[in-house]
């Protein structure tokens, strides 16, 4: 599995429907849809700066993250972005690859 951050903001329309279901609903909302997918949801977290909802959650494959996300922000409530997320060891590794790259100009 996979880790992954959505960030998300409310729309008008979302806003009205946490104002009726309240944050506990809607988390347990959140961690069914990626349980059905195959994921664990690790945390969700509201907040008050660029984003309204932080979801770190382990998932299956970009696939599976990808098929949440568009689901997610077709429904109209939440914009939301999906971004893999990289252990420690997982930077290390790839600190360790040799890539050929050729910089512009040079």
């Amino acid at each position: 599995m996979a880790k992954f951050l959505l960030t998300s903001t409310y729309t008008v329309e979302g806003l009205h429907g946490l104002r009726q279901d309240g944050g506990t609903r809607r988390t347990e909302v959140v961690r069914a849809l990626i349980e059905n997918a195959g994921g664990r949801m690790e945390a969700l977290y509201f907040g008050f700066g660029q984003y309204d909802t932080y979801v770190v959650c382990d998932l299956p494959d970009l696939r599976t993250a990808a098929a949440l996300a568009v689901t997610i922000r077709a429904s109209g409530g939440l914009d939301t972005r999906i971004s893999p997320l990289l252990a420690p060891e997982e930077v290390d590794d790839a600190l360790g690859m040799q890539v050929a790259y050729q910089p512009p100009g040079a």
